[in-house]
């Protein structure tokens, strides 16, 4: 019989007659065909779901930018740490400017104020410190100052603080410092500082010193502990009637 172009011209019920066996070898060859790119993508071609060369590249390029940035974040802090530091420092004397001792003041007081913790302010003022400047020039008197700052420095406890909060005023705070102490220990700066001399220019120059003490309270303010050190420093100055004049040639 001619077959009809196109057209499937066995006669009906031929494919049900195909032998079981020929009908699961056609399935299974089906169902291979099907599964293959499920395998490729799972399997034989795993490499084509592995990220391509440029995007491991720019990973890479990604982190070292991290972690440049985080270099540069903890050098800018350490920065900012040193300028924080720097920024409470007198930068002639080394020591504590005012900003920086009145922050100290301030956890020193409420130290006091919790803990019933002793200690004292004493209140330094320099006598005739202004002769030193116009007799021998500014030069000079930042010899006198640095003179009497590393006095101070060394007659203190390294728990003790020192500072310079004005041209010529310095302040101490002493910690487990009764009255008494603190006025002892006031005497014996104001005689060594009389002792101290600073040298410039072939100049020898010495100075005297009036001290006033305030003990710490535990209601007291920053700014009214000093006011009432500062009072007993003029008293003090009052007190002592003839101050030592500034020498040197």
């Amino acid at each position: 019989m001619p077959k009809a172009k196109g057209r499937d011209v066995r006669p009906k019920g031929a494919l049900k007659a195909a032998p079981k066996g020929a009908l699961k070898a056609v399935s299974k060859a089906a169902s291979t065909r099907a599964g293959m790119p499920e395998q490729r993508r799972s399997g034989s071609v795993e490499h084509a779901e592995a990220p391509p060369r440029r995007a491991r590249a720019e990973a890479m390029q990604l982190a070292a930018e991290v972690a440049r940035l985080e270099r540069e974040l903890v050098a800018a802090r350490a920065q900012l740490a040193d300028l924080t530091v720097r920024a409470e420092i007198d930068p002639l004397t080394e020591i504590l400017n005012r900003r920086g001792f009145e922050r100290a003041l301030g956890r020193a007081l409420a130290y006091v104020k919790r803990h019933g913790t002793s200690a004292a302010l004493l209140y330094v003022d320099l006598d005739h410190f202004k002769r030193v400047n116009d007799r021998h020039g500014h030069a000079a008197g930042d010899a006198v100052l640095k003179a009497v700052a590393m006095l101070l420095v060394r007659h203190v406890r390294m728990c003790d603080l020192v500072a310079r909060i004005g041209g010529d005023e310095f302040v101490l705070l002493l910690w487990n410092c009764s009255a008494a102490a603190a006025q002892a220990k006031a005497a014996a700066l104001e005689a060594a500082i009389m002792r101290t001399t600073a040298t410039h220019a072939g100049a020898t120059m010495s100075v005297g010193a009036s001290c006033g003490v305030a003990l710490l309270l535990p209601l007291d303010r920053p700014a009214d502990l000093l006011e009432r050190a500062d009072r007993a420093m003029y008293a003090r100055k009052a007190a002592r009637g003839g101050i030592r004049q500034v020498s040197g040639g």
